[in-house]
């Protein structure tokens, strides 16, 4: 389950060393972990970062699967996950040292910055490929974070970005040696911690306020 750390300025959320999927109680724990980051005082950001094979995988589908009549609830959750990531008041950023596919992969857009591991591991919205289509607040979210040739690419294609092409596509900001991603992002996250307050909140929201929009829409989210 994900874990919670400061160290100074910098708080790390590590997801955890499994698939870290979206499981209701996973989606629970990184809420109640950002409340923590929200509530604090003072210079501070935000690192998500993981232990393992995988960043995230995505959706919990074998929990999905075994519980379709909480399917509606699941994704507005989902959603609700991105939005809050997307708008927190901190400077976030992702430390992919892993897998990161599907919504782990939207996950990470909804960080302010990514740092990736450039010599293993896919960057990979798969969803053309597994029959899945994209939520109008998922395509919200992919499209306000990529450029839109990438974005196409990306979502039609369902292409396996690593570490170096996804940094040449920008979908990451910064693609280093595996033993550098964590660090690389806690360096980066150290730098932004005195924006950390109500104006930063205020201008992701402004900002992305169409995206914010299309992913709380609980009365319909899939369109």
């Amino acid at each position: 389950m994900p874990t919670l750390d400061r160290h100074e300025n910098v708080f790390v959320l590590d997801l955890g060393d499994g698939e870290n999927r979206f499981h209701p109680d996973w989606i629970a724990a990184v809420g109640a972990a950002l409340d923590e980051v929200e509530k604090a005082e003072g210079p501070r950001a935000l690192v998500t970062a993981a232990t393992g094979k995988f960043w995230s995988n995505g959706l919990d589908l074998e929990w999905l699967f075994a519980h379709a009549d909480h399917y509606h609830d699941y994704v507005v959750s989902v959603h609700a996950l991105f939005a809050r990531m997307l708008s927190l008041p901190v400077v976030t950023v992702a430390a992919l040292q892993g897998h990161t596919f599907a919504a782990g992969a939207m996950l990470s857009l909804a960080h302010d910055f990514r740092v990736m591991r450039a010599d293993r591991g896919y960057w990979c919205l798969p969803e053309a490929d597994i029959d899945i289509p994209f939520t109008p607040g998922m395509s919200a979210l992919i499209r306000a974070r990529l450029t839109p040739q990438t974005a196409h690419a990306a979502m039609t294609t369902a292409r396996r970005y690593g570490g170096t092409d996804a940094a040449a596509a920008a979908i990451v900001d910064q693609a280093v040696p595996e033993d550098a991603v964590r660090s690389t992002a806690v360096d980066l996250a150290r730098s932004q911690a005195a924006k950390a307050g109500a104006t930063l909140g205020t201008i992701k929201s402004r900002l992305y306020a169409e995206v914010l929009t299309a992913l709380r829409d609980a009365a319909n989210p899939l369109g």
